[in-house]
């Protein structure tokens, strides 16, 4: 029982944290430097995710060890994961009334969640 508490704590903390991150904290000088590995945006949006996992991690009782690998693993896998993202949608000209846009929001938003759930289990590990 105490596992399965730690384990929804933890996702609610990167749940808390990915729409603080996602979608209140985003000025548009951010959501213009993805895509672009010269522009500060998508790093410092990477980093934001990464050190807000920190508290999720401290759940699991993780030590500090772990948890700078793991907010490493998470600050690299956001930011390619939006990275590619912007990318393709810069290639597709999709905006937000089209099919396609949606998709690739989607499946970006699977892939971070999927880092969640990988980030859970390395933590519990």
């Amino acid at each position: 029982m105490e596992m399965a508490i730690t384990t929804v704590a933890m996702l609610a903390c990167l749940q808390l944290k990915h729409f603080l991150a996602d979608y209140v904290l985003q000025p548009l000088w951010i959501l213009r430097g993805k895509g672009d590995f010269r522009r500060i945006g998508g790093y410092v949006h990477a980093g934001g995710h990464a050190v807000g996992t920190v508290p999720a991690l401290m759940f699991a009782g993780t030590g500090p060890t772990r948890i700078a690998l793991l907010v490493l693993a998470e600050f690299v896998l956001h930011y390619l994961i939006d990275y590619g993202k912007a990318l393709l949608s810069r290639r597709c000209r999709a905006d937000a009334t089209t099919r396609a846009y949606w998709a690739m929001h989607g499946a970006d938003q699977l892939m971070h969640q999927l880092t969640y759930a990988a980030l859970i289990l390395a933590a519990l590990a």
